[in-house]
């Protein structure tokens, strides 16, 4: 059992020994790559500095020499940092990718023949070489300008069509959004807010019995005109009296006959 343990033991050490000494390895690398490309990048700031300096300093053919080069090297750089930017979102452009490796091997080709040509101390000779290096130069850089100009368009073009589709997304939200109004009423019903608000509620119809008490009371007449305080035998009084006619109440006594005694 004891022995069971301590193997147990051993293997968890040695199993963390491992461990530690895989990242140890893989900071390292980091960090080497991390000083390698800064040294690359330190170096490239250089040279492309101490170009630019030459094609105002020395003018002639080895002005024009160093002129191609910080062309060709400006072109290049930038298509190779697009390219590898644009390849981690869009994966059509390893093909492009691809050929501008191709490309830049004819790159570097150039670029070291320029290179080798800043010691040439014939300068009829350097001359007489550099419309076919300008050329050169030339169809490199157009390619290379010709990939980079393609995917940064292509990448726009997509971000054109998500916009184009996200505001169509919000519009049709937005319109939800705004549609507050409520359904149709169905037709006859009254609502309490669609009554005047001085319109009074309207009451119960008095009982027919209770009206015949409250006429007999009064002596036959009732103070509610309107449909509801009318029986259904009691017929319908013109609104206006005709005219020569006298309404008689029922409490007025009838005159009596004048004699001629």
């Amino acid at each position: 059992m004891v022995e069971a343990v301590i193997t147990v033991i051993a293997l968890l050490f040695l199993l963390f020994v491992v461990l530690g000494v895989y990242a140890t390895v893989k900071v390292v690398g980091a960090a080497k790559r991390g000083v390698d490309r800064t040294i690359s990048q330190a170096r490239r700031t250089v040279e492309d500095t101490t170009l630019r300096a030459k094609t105002f300093a020395q003018p002639g053919p080895l002005g024009e020499l160093a002129q191609l080069r910080l062309k060709l090297r400006t072109a290049m750089r930038a298509t190779q940092e697009a390219l590898h930017a644009g390849v981690t979102e869009d994966e059509s452009l390893k093909e492009s990718l691809g050929l501008f490796e191709r490309l830049s091997a004819h790159g570097r080709e150039l670029d070291a023949d320029l290179k080798r040509l800043e010691t040439e101390p014939d300068r009829r000779t350097l001359s007489s070489l550099l419309p076919g290096l300008r050329e050169r130069t030339e169809r490199i850089t157009h390619s290379a300008d010709s990939l980079r100009w393609a995917a940064r368009d292509r990448a726009h073009r997509f971000a054109d069509d998500d916009l184009d589709s996200l505001s169509a997304q919000i519009d049709v939200e937005a319109g939800a959004l705004r549609h507050w109004t409520t359904e149709a009423q169905p037709a006859g019903s009254w609502s309490q807010a669609s009554m005047p608000a001085s319109a009074p509620a309207s009451a119960p119809a008095p009982d027919a019995s209770a009206s015949s008490d409250s006429a007999s009371a009064s002596g036959g007449q009732t103070w509610t005109d309107g449909p509801a305080s009318r029986t259904a035998e009691e017929p319908t009084r013109a609104a206006i009296t005709p005219p020569g006619k006298r309404t008689v109440h029922p409490w007025q006594k009838k005159p009596r006959p004048e004699t001629t005694t």
